[in-house]
């Protein structure tokens, strides 16, 4: 996959399909890597061109010494959109990727055609809860996390259902750099964006797990309804609805980016 210097990092990024298609750019959550989107990729090559990439501290690109902040990712974005010359994208995020989306939505509106903003929260728990986990991780690490991250983003039913998917999941967080997910976390922790989400302005998709056991469906319901003329859309699913709900997922956003 490309490489490319963003902000004076590197950030590993792939962009498929046809040049003459419009660009949906897909940004993963906190512990994820660009295959998350994985189980999207089909349908949405069919009539999009898909940019993909690593977040700062994930994956394959850059880990500099954190903390960060929900700016900074945001930042990236926009260095990786002007680096191949995309003037605008459907952007869609999950969990902090659609905290990243937010950000984007608030600070460079013209980038954004659509706005997809899935599993996510405006402000996220308090600074002890996200404390208390970085804690567990200089500890144990990712093997102290691991375990509860996961029952946070599978229902039970589906554990057992798809363990092939559970275990690719468990190996993508385990993959994880200790220190690009202490950075991470503290974006999210020291993120509030509640004020300022109002001020989006763009056509809106907010989607919502009802078993989320990371960021709970009232959280995407309060994102929505600041948001004027939004769409909420609630799944049968936890955190990662687009894999424990990947067909009605995909409908949905297809379905809301077709709408021009």
């Amino acid at each position: 996959m490309p490489v490319t210097t963003i902000n004076q990092i590197s950030l590993q990024y792939e962009f498929e399909g046809h040049e003459t298609l419009p660009v949906v750019m897909l940004c993963n959550s906190l512990g994820a890597t660009l295959e998350m989107w994985d189980p999207q990729m089909a349908i949405l090559l069919t009539r999009y061109r898909v940019l993909r990439y690593d977040t700062r501290g994930h994956g394959q690109s850059a880990n500099p010494t954190g903390p960060y902040s929900i700016e900074q990712l945001g930042k990236d974005t926009v260095g990786l959109l002007n680096h191949l010359g995309i003037d605008k994208v459907d952007f869609c995020g999950l969990s902090m990727g659609g905290m990243t989306g937010m950000w984007l939505g608030i600070h460079h509106p013209n980038r954004i055609r659509h706005l997809v903003l899935c599993n996510t929260a405006a402000k996220l728990g308090s600074p002890e809860v996200w404390n208390a986990r970085l804690a567990v991780l200089t500890k144990e690490g990712m093997a102290g996390l691991t375990p509860a991250i996961l029952d946070r983003w599978f229902t039970a039913g589906f554990q057992q259902r798809a363990p092939h998917v559970i275990e690719r999941i468990r190996s993508m967080l385990m993959a994880t750099d200790p220190d690009g997910y202490a950075a991470n976390a503290c974006a999210v922790r020291d993120m509030d964006l509640l004020r300022d989400v109002a001020r989006i302005e763009l056509p809106t998709l907010v989607i919502a797990g009802s078993h989320d056991g990371s960021t709970p469906p009232e959280l995407g319901r309060d994102i929505a309804q600041r948001i004027n003329g939004s769409q909420f859309v609630e799944l049968d699913a936890a955190h990662f609805s687009n894999w424990e709900q990947a067909a009605s997922f995909t409908a949905v956003l297809m379905d809301f980016l077709d709408q021009g």
